[in-house]
């Protein structure tokens, strides 16, 4: 196996599947079972969803919500779409906790490091929600630091296209995707895979960080196995 230890990063408007708000529930589906897969193989996997597909704290503010209040409330997005997994993972028959970064027993357990290695360690998914519990932090730098934290071998941040590419492969037919890049070359390019607090956490901590497309169902599996798949991004 390539990793032994992962913290994988969803977005929430993945979730959204081919609505325009909320959770599609074949989405969290698909997502439940490839995780499920690589917990079978005995990978330790630890899970940070955003809440874009129902609350996004910034966009919020721009439209005449307080930012504090509405970085609370894109964080309790993030629990919302962490119990949806959590319940598509229970019937998977795959163990799981919640823990979040703000007290809400009983809703999930409050985070800690050792309590979330603890758990990893006897082979729960767990899954990390309201970001870090602060505002005016994305749920990039929630991942980033989860990450860290739990001393994860890689972050793998699952999207809707299967790398990095030189501009957006959705708008620009010309793009060409990068097979692996270093941190300084993301920075020189100004290639925005994750805000710039993330970003730097990840160099600074030597975390590298694989992009790739959660959609398409098996590549996850096919990630932990060694095959090259998605873009590398690593600190040389």
């Amino acid at each position: 196996m390539k990793y032994k230890r992962i913290l994988l990063k969803l977005s929430g408007e993945s979730l959204m599947g081919n609505q325009k708000y909320g959770i599609d529930v074949t989405c969290v589906e698909s997502y439940a079972r490839q995780i499920k897969e690589i917990a079978d193989m005995g990978i330790q996997i630890g899970i940070v969803i955003g809440g874009g597909n129902i609350f996004r704290g910034l966009s919020g503010s721009h439209k005449g919500f307080d930012r504090v209040k509405g970085d609370s409330m894109g964080m309790l997005a993030t629990v919302i779409n962490a119990l949806a997994l959590s319940s598509a993972l229970d019937n998977e028959k795959c163990k799981n906790k919640v823990l979040t970064a703000i007290r809400m027993e009983p809703i999930g357990e409050f985070y800690s490091k050792s309590k979330a290695i603890e758990y990893l360690e006897k082979g729960y998914v767990s899954i990390f929600s309201a970001g870090t519990g602060n505002p005016y932090f994305t749920t990039d730098t929630g991942s980033s630091l989860r990450a860290i934290e739990i001393e994860a071998d890689a972050m793998l941040k699952g999207t809707r296209v299967d790398g990095i590419y030189t501009a957006d492969p959705e708008k620009d037919p010309t793009a060409t995707k990068f097979d692996k890049i270093t941190y300084d070359e993301i920075y020189n390019k100004g290639l925005k895979i994750m805000d710039l607090t993330a970003t730097t956490m990840c160099k600074e901590n030597h975390l590298p960080i694989v992009v790739f497309n959660m959609d398409v169902e098996g590549n996850l599996k096919k990630l932990m196995s060694g095959e090259k798949i998605g873009t590398l991004v690593y600190e040389k």
